[in-house]
């Protein structure tokens, strides 16, 4: 029960946060860079609309396995996700997925350069902090009295 409940705060901590850096592989190095994630929970894949000319779809044609950083740093809430990507051009999804954010990178969710990046995560970490200012008091009080302070929840969950 409590691997199912914290998998559940995994996907809760996702659509909250919405934004992640996207990490994959190129060559020898590793590449991250911003992204905006769209959740199907229910298909266990996390979305993102990217274009045909970008080099992180070559470079998980050739290393799918990929990490997503959502951090929240105001809230004291981040979440690591690692998966396999794949690139997709199914026009349907593109359209469903279509909102404002996208409007930044193409006019409308007909134009040919628009894919899908549809990431299936295999495991997740979360840290679940009450917040910076109680963080802060917790680990000022656990210095004066020699003691570990209690930051919040932390799991690691299969998903």
């Amino acid at each position: 029960m409590a691997e199912h409940d914290d998998a559940m705060r995994v996907w809760e901590l996702i659509d909250k946060i919405g934004f992640c850096m996207l990490t994959t592989r190129s060559s020898d190095d590793l590449r991250a860079r911003p992204m905006s994630a769209y959740t199907a929970q229910i298909e266990n894949a996390i979305y993102f609309l990217t274009d045909v000319s970008s080099h992180k779809d070559d470079e998980i044609v050739r290393w799918p396995n990929v990490c997503l950083a959502f951090a929240d740093t105001k809230g004291q809430k981040y979440v690591s996700v690692s998966g396999t990507a794949e690139v997709q051009n199914d026009r349907d999804k593109i359209r469903e997925l279509w909102a404002t954010p996208a409007k930044a990178w193409w006019d409308n969710p007909a134009d040919p350069s628009i894919r899908i990046l549809k990431i299936t995560p295999s495991s997740a970490e979360y840290w679940d902090s009450p917040g910076t200012i109680i963080s802060y008091i917790k680990m000022a009080a656990a210095a004066v009295s020699n003691s570990k302070p209690d930051m919040g929840d932390n799991a690691e969950v299969k998903l």
